[in-house]
């Protein structure tokens, strides 16, 4: 298949990495039809920025001070409304998760087909073990220096589509972060 920059050095890799630029917009376009313009997303996420703020200020007002037991039980009651929103907001994340995973996969086959057994780009080390099997997948030859498709397109849709949330403004709340999810890690305090 001939492409308009076929000649050029570099044009196998940087179709990848358009493709995967391309499809990062896709995802988040789909993304924001299904969940960000929503207001029930918006509510869960502006009730776990409260609660974030909420409990930093807590906990460094209980660091001035000494800690009372009514005051543990609300920093506790806080810490365990931000987790329960937490996890709602992952729940409605992910319900656009199997769309996306859709769109994903359909880009990663027809990527997969043009670029079947090319070299779509070289590496400027030489990979150790697991990761060489993974930049080397379906290459014929012995350069441990080649990458396959695969290998580029998953390195840019990390980067580019983490990247192209934060600029967006799509990146989870603060107190999202730690402990957040479905399956969260278990509390301390209760064991």
């Amino acid at each position: 298949m001939a492409y308009p920059f076929s000649d050029f050095k570099y044009s196998d890799g940087l179709s990848v990495v358009g493709i995967s630029f391309c499809t990062a917009i896709v995802c988040e376009a789909i993304s924001w039809v299904l969940i960000y313009r929503t207001n029930s997303y918006k509510n869960l996420r502006s009730s776990i920025d409260k609660a974030s703020k909420k409990l930093e200020t807590m906990k460094t007002d209980s660091n001035k001070i000494n800690i009372k037991k009514s005051k543990t039980k609300k920093i506790d009651r806080v810490e365990t409304s931000l987790k329960e929103s937490s996890r709602d907001l992952s729940l409605f994340k992910f319900k656009s998760g199997g769309v996306v995973a859709l769109v994903l996969f359909v880009v990663f086959g027809l990527l997969n087909s043009l670029f079947e057994g090319k070299v779509v780009a070289k590496l400027p080390f030489k990979p150790f073990g697991l990761i060489m099997k993974m930049s080397h997948r379906g290459l014929q030859g012995n350069d441990p220096t080649d990458c396959s498709m695969a290998f580029l397109y998953f390195l840019c849709s990390i980067s580019i589509r983490t990247n192209l949330q934060k600029f967006l403004g799509f990146a989870p709340p603060r107190g999202a972060g730690a402990g957040a999810g479905l399956f969260p890690m278990p509390d301390p305090k209760t064991s």
